[in-house]
């Protein structure tokens, strides 16, 4: 990967206090076995880093072509697919998502009090497709939790195992009331894999291979998939869980991982593993307005679409969240299609600029895109979960004192 700083806009000494950063505070203490940081501006690479080791146990160094666990980066290129659809024509952000899961027809919003839902009302009006790709669709989380819709969906999903598809979820979905009515709260969870499953439906092939024909193989992203072949398994990091006051104990073993075989349940909202170099490429698509190197992904005017808040009246996900829970913060954070947007500066505490746009992973891994400063920034390790520490503030005040110009 060639870098070059000064043709990027940024000043080369203050972009190494990144590595001094994450080196000293974090690699060196233990606290994360490795990382990989890449800035990009432009066609241009400022900085890229492999700090640390990629699998503790097996000593082995973080490369350029490590493989990451990105969970829940997967959703912005979900999304992306998705609208690639709508280009088609093939619907209309209002269209109700039961014209195509006719199984959600007659759909119920439960009455919750204590730890019991009491009663079933009928929805104001139906989910949309844009309540899909806005996580404002009301549909319980599998990530269980207090709440008594979320356990009952939660213990049947788990009941699925990994014979679960896409479309055995949707109709699992059918059996379960929703949490708050459509497009009124932000709540995140299985939103994303219901835009997976209708790429399905819409396109009429299976997830993976509509990403591969649309947007991994167009863009040259090789090494992203729902899995990993035993001739990448070398280049498989290992994933590690955060124990306050201890070294990070290994959560999943590349070696003996359920990403060595291929999955039936596709997952949308976080099922991918990729690279730093194929998911710059997905980057550098959105900068450039939705093209890279001659192939057109998306249309300029569909991304902008996709980056801008929708939340009702502009608020911010400190109004429509229900639960604390999410890949950004939430104060001055809007919400587009299927990307956290940023209000600028003054709303967020933060240095960047009015209208980026990103989203993290469980693993820590973090990207954003900010359209003022042609900028991209991607972050990769493997900590689990994903608010063990403020890796992803800290990087954008490194980032941002840095440019030169």
């Amino acid at each position: 990967m060639k870098i070059d700083a000064e043709a990027a806009g940024f000043d080369e000494r203050r972009l190494e206090r990144i590595t001094e950063h994450f080196e000293t505070r974090y690699v060196d203490t233990g606290k994360i076995a490795g990382c990989q940081i890449t800035v990009a501006r432009g066609e241009h690479v400022a900085y890229h880093r492999n700090i640390g080791l990629m699998d503790r146990e097996r000593a082995k160094p973080v490369t350029d072509d490590t493989i990451w666990r990105i969970y829940s980066m997967t959703k912005p290129i979900t999304s992306v697919a998705l609208m690639q659809l709508y280009e088609r024509g093939l619907f209309l952000l209002s269209d109700p998502v039961e014209r195509f899961i006719p199984s959600w027809r007659g759909l119920k919003v439960g009455t919750v009090e204590g730890d019991a839902v009491v009663g079933l009302a009928d929805p104001d009006q139906p989910i949309t497709v844009r309540d899909a790709l806005m996580h404002t669709s009301g549909l319980p989380s599998p990530m269980g939790g207090v709440h008594p819709i979320d356990r009952a969906f939660s213990a049947e999903r788990r009941a699925a195992g990994r014979d679960a598809t896409l479309e055995s979820v949707c109709e699992l979905l059918s059996r379960h009331p929703l949490k708050f009515q459509p497009g009124t709260r932000w709540n995140y969870g299985l939103s994303t894999d219901i835009c997976a499953r209708l790429v399905e439906i819409l396109s009429e092939k299976r997830f993976d291979e509509y990403l591969e024909a649309e947007i991994f193989g167009p863009l040259g992203m090789s090494d992203t998939a729902f899995f990993v072949p035993e001739e990448k398994l070398e280049r498989f990091a290992a994933n590690y869980t955060r124990r306050p006051g201890e070294p990070p104990a290994l959560g999943d073993d590349p070696a003996a991982s359920p990403y060595r075989s291929r999955p039936t349940y596709l997952s949308g909202a976080g099922g991918l593993v990729s690279t730093t170099p194929d998911y710059l490429r997905f980057c550098r698509m959105l900068v450039e307005g939705g093209e890279l190197d001659g192939h057109r992904i998306l249309g300029r005017k569909t991304l902008e679409l996709m980056t801008v808040n929708h939340l009702p009246g502009g608020a911010d996900l400190t109004r429509f969240a229900v639960g604390g829970f999410g890949e950004a913060g939430f104060t001055g954070v809007g919400f587009g299609l299927g990307f956290a947007v940023g209000q600028g500066p003054a709303a967020t505490s933060m240095a960047g600029s009015v209208g980026e746009y990103y989203w993290g992973g469980a693993a820590s891994t973090a990207f954003w895109i900010d359209p003022a400063e042609d900028l991209a920034v991607i972050f990769m390790t493997q900590l689990m979960p994903s608010a063990s520490y403020p890796f992803r503030a800290q990087l954008r005040s490194l980032v941002y004192q840095a440019l030169a110009d």
